[in-house]
């Protein structure tokens, strides 16, 4: 099994390499007579593209969507059929001798290593497979996916924490993400932030970061109690993400330090006959099925492996060498991870929607 394919019912196939003629990805299991163009894709492509600032990688795509199938104009307006969906997006600028050097050498940090392990031959341009580049066909299909769950349901994202910086919860201001250049969730950070990363740019460094995901609208009753458990599978979809190491739901990490009282998100009736909750530290998720408070998840993305610094490695011919990792790279890779993030939790949940549709028939 080759494991590029997400998803139950809808689900997500994507194809293609960095330095290939094109990538893309086929949706199927879209619900038919929903209106869809490649408009609608667009604008999360252009928040994930290259090229956008001086801290992301300045490879030149216009990363411009083109559907191909699974979408018909009958008179009103083109509308999905229901068939699957298939979305490419053409490279553009490519540089592949910039590879040169690693085409035998294995860079730290990278899969090159574990990649030439599983299949005995990779595609050492960009990282061919295993390439960030591929991400973009999941914002395409994370467009789709929005379509999908409608306008109620309301998915965003942006860096809390870039290196040691921190942006404090009750700070944070999701509003802001996409009004500055380092797609940080306050515009108070930005100045400190630019200033730090610009540091880190122009040694050839890199560093890691945080985004935290906040999605409202969702009822409550989506996912299942025990192999669908809506919390592991938004975890295992970002962890599928470049360079994500950890996923954190709700209080994460930090309910190891609360006691069972502290930790309990306590209810009462609302006037709609409904529970209401007093606190969220279930980051909307109990037993695996939503409750219908705000969805939260913190990612952390380890920092980019392609730096200017010398590292020690090793080739395919069994010698040690120092290797210099050229090409454009974006210093701090969590930047264009949002968009990504998004994506990935507008799959899940359109997934999880269809799924609870189909058992429950609401």
């Amino acid at each position: 099994m080759s494991h590029n394919t997400f998803g139950h019912l809808f689900r997500v196939t994507t194809w293609g390499e960095s330095h290939g003629p094109a990538i893309g990805c086929v949706v199927d299991g879209c619900p038919p007579l929903i209106a869809l163009t490649e408009a609608d894709l667009q604008p999360w492509l252009d928040l994930r593209k290259p090229g956008g600032s001086r801290f992301v990688t300045q490879r030149n795509e216009s990363d411009t969507a083109r559907i191909l199938s699974g979408v018909f104009d009958d008179g009103n307006g083109p509308v999905t059929t229901g068939t699957p969906i298939a979305i490419e997006i053409q490279n553009e600028d490519q540089r592949s001798k910039d590879y040169g050097e690693i085409a035998r050498a294995y860079r730290p940090g990278h899969a090159d290593v574990t990649y030439q392990a599983k299949y005995g031959v990779r595609d050492y341009r960009g990282g061919g497979r295993s390439s960030a580049r591929e991400t973009a066909s999941r914002v395409a299909a994370g467009g789709v996916a929005r379509k999908v769950l409608g306008e109620g349901i309301r998915i965003r994202a942006g860096v809390v924490q870039l290196g040691p910086h921190r942006i404090a919860d009750e700070a944070v201001d999701f509003d802001a993400v996409y009004q500055n250049p380092l797609f940080a969730a306050s515009e108070a950070v930005v100045p400190e932030w630019e200033a730090y990363l610009d540091g880190v740019r122009k040694a050839g460094s890199s560093i890691g970061a945080v985004v935290a995901l906040e999605v409202t609208g969702v009822p409550a009753g989506w996912g299942a109690p025990l192999y669908a458990k809506l919390d592991a599978e938004l975890a295992a979809a970002m962890m599928s993400i470049n360079a994500v190491k950890g996923v954190e739901i709700g209080a994460g990490f930090g309910a190891a330090e609360l006691t069972g009282e502290a930790n309990a998100d306590e209810m009462r009736m609302g006037e709609d006959g409904d529970p209401v909750f007093l606190s969220n530290r279930a980051g909307g998720i109990l037993g695996g099925i939503s409750t219908g408070q705000p969805l939260t998840l913190k990612v952390a993305f380890k920092p980019t492996s392609s730096i200017l610094t010398l590292r020690q490695t090793v080739n395919r011919d069994g010698e040690e060498v120092d290797l210099r990792t050229k090409g454009r790279h974006d210093p701090c890779v969590a930047l264009r991870g949002v968009p990504v993030v998004e994506a990935m939790a507008a799959c899940v949940l359109a997934d999880a929607m269809l799924r609870h549709r189909a058992q429950a028939g609401r």
